[in-house]
């Protein structure tokens, strides 16, 4: 599946960091949202990302945009994953990570190479 400019982003239901979400009514009638993934937690690029991500959300807020995280692993390692963000960003996340440990929201959005899922590649 390819999204493209002006395509209705795809609806999924999943276990987040904050919850249960179904995307569609996360984000609402009035909002734009930033889906971002990375490869997995604890990744010190990653560990950056989302606490300047966490440090942005108030203008991200004025500007109705909703931030929300894409992981791969599960909803326990993401939790344990936001303490060590805290201690090493000094930030306290704001916003959900999906746990998509299944992978169905990385293929529903197309965001995994074709090449790794021949190789069975685990992120």
């Amino acid at each position: 599946m390819t999204i493209r400019i002006g395509d209705a982003a795809p609806d999924f239901t999943a276990e987040t960091t904050e919850g249960t979400i179904n995307f569609h009514k996360w984000l609402g009638d009035d909002s734009w949202a930033i889906l971002f993934s990375h490869p997995k937690d604890f990744t010190p690029v990653c560990t950056t990302e989302l606490g300047e991500v966490a440090k942005l959300k108030p203008e991200f807020d004025r500007r109705k945009v909703k931030v929300i995280g894409l992981s791969v692993d599960p909803s326990e390692s993401d939790h344990k994953w936001i303490d060590d963000i805290e201690e090493t960003q000094g930030v306290r996340l704001n916003f959900p990570v999906i746990a998509d440990h299944d992978k169905k929201v990385a293929l529903l959005y197309d965001m995994i190479h074709p090449q790794a899922l021949r190789r069975g590649r685990e992120f």
